[in-house]
């Protein structure tokens, strides 16, 4: 939102003279020359401490149009997030803190990871924040402290979004840089992420593990976290239970909560190794990486809960790659029928090379076995 929408806004939501943007359509039902339904409303002075006056109005009140409905929907989610920044600054400058300019370079991320996404993957709000500062500035700083690996380094302790973006950007990144032992380091990432963007349930989970696993008590990882030891108990029971690897494979999937990864964390359990081979064959094809982080999760538990007789019927499929690990062909095998699919980008000189490769083989092996073993039992 530029800073002529956000006035106009505002306008709107306060009962100012609302004035409609160059870019904003006309409402519906209005005539062209037709002049937007205004009111006007005067705020008198307060007459001593404390006092408050009634607003009066200076024309009868009008109907709200739709439009301004939708501004004044803006701007409460505008205002409410200025005024959680403000409150950010004046915390810092009321402990004597400065904001300095730093280059996002000599800024390393945390020792705790608490995000799957990566930049604008399974994350979209992240080009809107890029967007936002390239537009605006960067109105909140990142929290950093001195960093152990050398003088003139910093560590990051909340503000990986807007670090990331100001790297995007190519641009310094404003920064309050304050000495922090790991716990309180732990802390204030927690509490950060706790007021601006929520973490998923998975994402918190494998925050947790991992400071755990760090030899964080768990009172103060439950407090980073913002809950209660039965809560922890079930976010460590689910790290623990899904792989690593296929957890981060799904990513953040916001709209899966804790019953379902639950669920997901079962399937795992007891299984001798056989649903994480699954696992690992279903998260390697290209259809589960280009779908959305939830849909994901579906595709894979799905696989997973699937009954070994159903496993069979429906058939695996392999992905070959070329030796720089982009795709070649997709092997499909349901019951005795076998699809070798190859990647577009595939040479066309290769595939019919591997045809008549594929034939003589097949020659040599009938010649070698007499093709008894192929052969259909009557």
């Amino acid at each position: 939102m530029t800073q002529r929408d956000r006035k106009n806004s505002l306008k709107a939501l306060f009962g100012g003279d609302v004035t409609l943007s160059p870019a904003a359509p006309p409402e519906a039902g209005e005539g062209e020359g037709r002049a937007p339904e205004t009111k006007s409303m005067e705020i008198p002075p307060a007459t001593g401490q404390g006092a408050s006056a009634p607003l009066t109005s200076a024309s009868p009140p009008s109907r709200t149009s739709s439009g301004a409905v939708k501004a004044m929907g803006l701007s409460l989610s505008s205002i409410a997030k200025e005024a959680e920044e403000a409150r950010t600054l004046r915390e810092a400058l009321s402990q004597g803190e400065t904001i300095i300019a730093l280059d996002p370079a000599k800024i390393e991320t945390s020792f705790v990871t608490d995000r799957l996404s990566d930049e604008e993957r399974d994350d979209p709000e992240f080009l809107q924040l890029v967007e936002s500062i390239r537009e605006s500035g960067q109105q909140v700083p990142i929290l950093v402290r001195p960093s152990a690996s050398g003088e003139d380094r910093y560590q990051v302790a909340y503000g990986h979004r807007r670090l990331k973006a100001a790297r995007r950007l190519g641009q310094p990144v404003r920064a309050i840089v304050r000495a922090l032992s790991d716990d309180e380091l732990v802390l204030a990432q927690g509490k950060e992420n706790a007021e601006r963007r929520n973490l998923s349930f998975i994402e918190r989970a494998l925050f947790a593990q991992t400071l755990v696993a760090k030899g964080f008590d768990r009172k103060l990882v439950g407090d980073a976290l913002g809950v209660d030891k039965t809560e922890l108990s079930r976010l460590l029971q689910v790290a623990d239970g899904i792989p690593p690897r296929v957890a981060r494979a799904i990513g953040p999937a916001p709209r899966i909560g804790r019953p379902r990864w639950m669920a997901l964390a079962e399937l795992f359990a007891n299984d001798n190794g056989a649903q994480a081979a699954k696992a690992e064959d279903e998260i390697a094809g290209d259809a589960f990486r280009e779908t959305d982080t939830d849909s994901r999760f579906q595709r894979l538990f799905e696989r997973l809960s699937r009954p070994k007789q159903v496993e069979a019927a429906t058939g695996v499929d392999t992905d070959l790659t070329r030796p720089d690990g982009r795709p070649l062909a997709r092997l499909s095998r349901r019951g005795r029928g076998v699809t070798l699919r190859f990647a577009e980008e595939t040479e066309e000189d290769f595939i019919a090379a591997f045809g008549a490769e594929l034939e003589a083989a097949y020659a040599a092996w009938l010649a070698k076995t007499g093709g008894s073993k192929g052969k259909k039992k009557g």
